[in-house]
């Protein structure tokens, strides 16, 4: 039980069966003005230990019945679409996510919760031909699939409502309780939510549990704990790669990071390429592992279509979240917008060409940048920028360019605009990625789409039908007589 009393200000979790508060506490604060939007508990080992004996409890108690998985899982897509305004707000606050996007990431979190609902409804295992071999006549054999266990789920601030929703939903799917720690930068979504699915869509409280606080504390608690059967984690692939070893007889799922690439061909419609490219390269100031970061285009068409990017990022308006006219604001902290200063420099000091921004604002916010003549070396196309930065390579040859989005620690997805359906099927054969697009933004996804990569992008498969199987265990079941 937790000591008592504790701060009125500071925000109530779903922990353990209860709303629970602590001494000590977390401010979070406005990415945008540093204003300050609350105050969270720092939970330590020890309530993650509170948290999971109560999950565990409830998981050998035995499993929902599918039917009520997939009611509750129904009734959050329901009570997401009325409170829509509510939760984009939460997300635009907390994350400076401008609000027209925020709204857009809290639809889609209804979809999510609806694709769960309907793998809630299908699961199941399949039959086994037991006698097709002479020792198996006269033997039954199918599979259950059974939840794994706890889950122990680990959010990043970047979508602090639909990745969060990737990780809930195919849980409750599957008939697993979580334990969440969401990002300290943006936890009130997941605490709104959290407390959503278990006063209003009827999920028993000791099925979700929010643990908030640092990854060297909670975060490394939920990863070394030996009653979670599985991690599933959304964030930097130092990390990522961190718990992989320091788990490995869990079951881990890693969503790491990207550099995206766009290989632009001359016969493709390059003018809707830069049209997209404006919000691909620059929604939520870049910091999204698939943003559109490296764009080829071929020497023929390079300098018109930099002319039109160029044209078309002048027209996006940066600034204050909460209003309905802006596009792209505040990264997510300061120091995350003074990296991203550092790379933009440290490429032009090399040779790259600033086209648009590079610089910081009055009200601090980093201004859209587009780059050219920049070389692989680079870290703004080695490494995975996470701001709003694209950066601009001629190419003369379709192999070549191939060659060059595909050097890259990261795979996750990568994209080609050509209307030669052989070079289109090349590129989708070539690129070494978890995705590729055609006549697309590699920026682009479906929730239910399998999202994932290879290399430092991870080691999973994310959308419901697909993390629904990672959080089940096949049970074989043979009958005989």
């Amino acid at each position: 039980m937790p000591a008592d009393p504790h701060p009125s200000d500071v925000r109530a979790i779903p922990l353990a069966g209860e709303r629970f508060t602590s001494a000590d506490s977390i401010e979070v604060r406005s990415p945008y003005d540093d204003a300050l939007i609350g105050r969270i508990p720092a939970c330590t080992s020890a309530d993650v230990d509170r948290a999971v004996s109560v999950a565990k409890k409830a998981f050998l108690a035995g499993p929902m019945p599918q039917w009520q998985r997939a009611q509750i899982l129904d009734l959050a897509a329901a009570r997401l679409t009325a409170r829509r305004d509510e939760f984009a707000e939460i997300i635009c606050r907390e994350a400076a996510k401008p609000i027209r996007t925020a709204r857009v990431e809290a639809e889609r979190a209804v979809g999510t919760f609806q694709f769960a609902a309907a793998e809630a409804r299908k699961l199941s295992g399949e039959m086994i031909p037991l006698d097709a071999i002479p020792s198996g006549e006269g033997k039954l054999g199918f599979t259950l699939r059974l939840p794994i266990g706890v889950v122990g789920a680990i959010s990043p601030f970047n979508f602090p409502l639909n990745l969060v929703a990737h990780k809930l939903a195919p849980a409750i799917a599957a008939g697993c309780p979580v334990v969440l720690k969401p990002a300290s930068q943006t936890p009130f979504s997941s605490i709104v939510l959290a407390e959503m699915l278990i006063d209003e869509c009827g999920l028993p409280p000791e099925y979700l549990h929010i643990v908030t606080g640092g990854g060297g504390t909670v975060g490394n608690a939920i990863v070394d704990h030996d009653d979670i059967a599985l991690i599933t984690f959304t964030g930097s692939p130092g990390v990522g790669w961190g718990i992989r070893a320091r788990a490995p007889r869990k079951r881990v799922g890693l969503e790491l990071g990207n550099n995206a690439p766009v290989i632009i061909e001359p016969d493709g419609d390059w003018q809707t390429a830069a049209e997209k490219i404006k919000t691909a390269g620059f929604s939520h100031a870049g910091q999204s592992c698939i943003s559109t970061q490296r764009i080829f285009v071929h020497t023929s068409i390079a300098d018109d279509f930099t002319d039109l990017l160029a044209q078309r990022v002048a027209t996006i308006v940066v600034g204050d979240p909460l209003d309905e006219a802006t596009d792209v604001s505040a990264l997510i902290s300061r120091s995350e917008r003074d990296r991203v200063k550092s790379w933009i420099d440290e490429a032009v000091a090399a040779g790259a060409k600033v086209v648009n921004g590079g610089e910081i604002s009055d009200d601090g916010v980093l201004q859209p940048t587009v780059l050219a003549n920049v070389t692989h070396d680079m870290k703004v196309c080695a490494g995975e920028v996470f701001g709003p930065v694209v950066t601009i390579a001629a190419y003369d040859d379709l192999d070549d360019a191939i060659a060059k989005a595909n050097d890259s620690a990261y795979g996750l997805q990568a994209a080609i605009f050509t209307r030669d359906l052989a070079r289109a099927m090349k590129a989708v054969r070539a690129l070494d990625y978890g995705g590729v697009l055609v006549n697309e933004v590699p920026t682009w996804r479906a929730d239910q789409q399998p999202y994932g990569g290879l290399r430092d992008s991870g080691n999973t498969r994310e959308g419901p039908a697909f993390s629904v199987k990672e959080m089940t265990e096949i049970r074989m079941v043979v009958i005989t007589g």
